[in-house]
């Protein structure tokens, strides 16, 4: 596990990895960067397929910025991973985000969530009509704190990403 976009990695090896990917259309890979920058600065050079679903990791306001960096690319699936949510996020820009995943840090140092910050970015999802995934409340035993939000799981997926991908497979498939 590693950040595809650090500035470490070889642009051929980027596109490499994207060859890869989009050579295994049945697969869906999920890529998540902190390096948003990065991202943008490579765009261009990417050919991005259906399959292939960019993140970009914002764990608190001072990180929404990485926001608009990938909202400027031409990934098909945009998607936030606010985890871990160390704080709260008013007024997030969903425009152009098919996905958004929340959860609380786990392990001995975890740093609390707070109850009222998952569910304002959760009333955000639903006015901005963006899939909501909430992953777990975190803490020292997240198995312990569990993952329902007022008493229910959200495992809420990107519908256009599921039509796009089957379409894209049943063109190969068929040879078109």
């Amino acid at each position: 596990m590693s950040d595809l976009f650090q500035k470490e990695v070889p642009l051929y090896y980027i596109l490499r990895v994207f060859d890869i990917m989009r050579s295994a259309y049945w697969h869906q890979f999920q890529i998540l960067s902190k390096r948003s920058d990065n991202l943008r600065e490579l765009d261009h050079l990417i050919d991005w397929p259906a399959n292939v679903w960019m993140g970009v990791s914002v764990e608190n306001k001072d990180y929404t910025w990485r926001i608009d960096d990938l909202r400027h690319t031409r990934a098909r699936t945009k998607f936030l991973s606010i985890e871990p949510l160390l704080g709260p996020i008013d007024d997030l820009d969903l425009g152009g985000i098919d996905w958004v995943i929340v959860g609380g840090e786990s392990g001995p140092k975890a740093r609390p969530i707070q109850r009222n910050w998952v569910v304002d970015i959760h009333r955000q999802c639903r006015q901005a009509g963006v899939a909501f995934f909430f992953k777990q409340w975190g803490g020292v035993n997240k198995k312990q704190s569990g993952r329902e939000l007022d008493g229910r799981t959200y495992d809420e997926m990107p519908k256009k990403v599921n039509d796009e991908v089957v379409q894209q497979s049943l063109s190969l498939l068929s040879g078109v």
